[in-house]
């Protein structure tokens, strides 16, 4: 696997959000991460527009490289009810198509997983859904440190990652 290199999130904001919908996964892959033709940042960001479900929503373009030679890799979604501990969950997950198999999404993970310990120190679980037929999404998150808690939502797999405060954390 390619090194990842420098990987960092960046929220999406008017300047970048028409550069998110140029972003894709393979044809096969779309059922995991959207459901329809639609592009899917386009989706998460209505989802973040109309506060659907009743949540706060943050898209975030997926970042590699950098300087002149930072390009969008991917996207991922946050929403979360800011005076819960436990509902913060990860949508919308992909790298495009063209950077796949290099880690990033392994870099972006462990990315998110620090904005939300830094950004939301009252999370203390991160949760997310992962299609049962989405194996190399399955291995990545429990590599993250996910865990399959045995419910469903949506029709799919819950995982969950227990978060503590980032000056305990012992990730390596």
């Amino acid at each position: 696997m390619e090194n990842a290199g420098i990987v960092s999130l960046r929220e999406v904001t008017g300047e970048n959000w028409r550069a998110t919908l140029r972003l894709a996964v393979r044809p096969e892959q779309q059922r995991f991460v959207a459901g329809d033709d639609a592009p899917i940042a386009a989706i998460a960001l209505a989802k973040a527009y109309v506060r659907a479900g009743e949540v706060s929503w943050a898209p975030y373009a997926i970042m590699a490289g950098e300087g002149k030679t930072e390009e969008m890799v991917g996207f991922v979604a946050l929403a979360y009810e800011p005076e819960s501990a436990d509902e913060y969950w990860v949508f919308h997950f992909f790298i495009d198509r063209r950077y796949q198999g290099r880690g990033y999404g392994a870099a972006a993970l462990e990315r998110l997983i620090e904005l939300v310990q830094r950004e939301h120190p009252r999370a203390r679980m991160l949760q997310l859904v992962a299609h049962p037929e989405n194996e190399p999404a399955q291995r990545l998150y429990t590599r993250a440190g996910f865990r399959a808690s045995g419910a469903e939502r949506w029709g799919e797999p819950v995982y969950q990652l227990a978060l503590y405060p980032a000056a305990m954390s012992a990730r390596a």
